[in-house]
């Protein structure tokens, strides 16, 4: 039988919103649930935010600092997970800590076999095939165009769309990329896809298609 695949996708950051953090709960209750993020100032306090509203009170969370290297040990308790969260921030340092790196070999694998996935802002950013990095989201202020976590195809991302007004880079996106479409979510906004088809919305979705 064909494991079915689920991805959770968020233009902004934590927490779930509430329809889509139920769907997420419900596959992942019961197990251990990694996150990934990008430590800065105020780290411990925020962390919980991806969780705390999901009230998992079976499953375990381990948090993953991303940097440029990882041990034997951080890899071996990443592919113990279940379900992994993405979180959200430098969209930049995301797709250089997790891309093209051992930990997204792991992440792309236990996605692969059924392990529910959600990317909140740069964490959805780089799902995709293409990940695409707004002008309001890097330093040169140009749109980038980079090879992404490729777990989602003929597709791509626009994160914190009405609130970057991202309408246009969006177009310029899909256009520019060849994909079939784009999802432009707005902040405390998702997406779930199932076998890499739309299945469930919550909020302002935008989809801008190319043909």
């Amino acid at each position: 039988m064909k494991i079915s695949t689920h991805l959770f996708l968020f233009g902004s950051g934590p927490p779930f919103t509430p329809n889509l953090g139920e769907k997420f709960k419900r596959l992942a209750e019961g197990s251990k649930i990694a996150v990934l993020y990008i430590e800065r100032e105020g780290s411990e306090d925020y962390l919980p935010l991806y969780t705390d509203c999901l009230s998992l009170s079976d499953s375990e969370i381990y948090y993953l600092p991303l940097r440029n290297e990882y041990s034997s040990e951080d890899l071996a308790a990443l592919k113990e997970s279940d379900a992994v969260i993405i979180g959200g921030g430098d969209t930049v340092l995301y797709r250089r800590f997790i891309v093209e790196t051992s930990v997204g070999e792991v992440v792309r694998n236990l996605f692969e076999e059924g392990k529910p996935l959600a990317g909140f802002s740069a964490g959805a950013l780089i799902s995709p095939e293409e990940c695409v990095i707004s002008p309001n989201d890097n330093d040169q202020e140009v749109q980038l165009f980079e090879k992404g976590l490729g777990i989602l195809s003929d597709v791509v991302i626009s994160a914190h769309y009405l609130e970057w007004e991202e309408e246009v880079n969006l177009k310029a996106a899909v256009q520019k990329t060849d994909v079939a479409k784009g999802y432009g979510i707005a902040e405390n906004s998702g997406v779930y896809l199932k076998n890499g088809s739309l299945n469930d919305i919550e909020g302002y979705i935008h989809i801008e298609s190319h043909y």
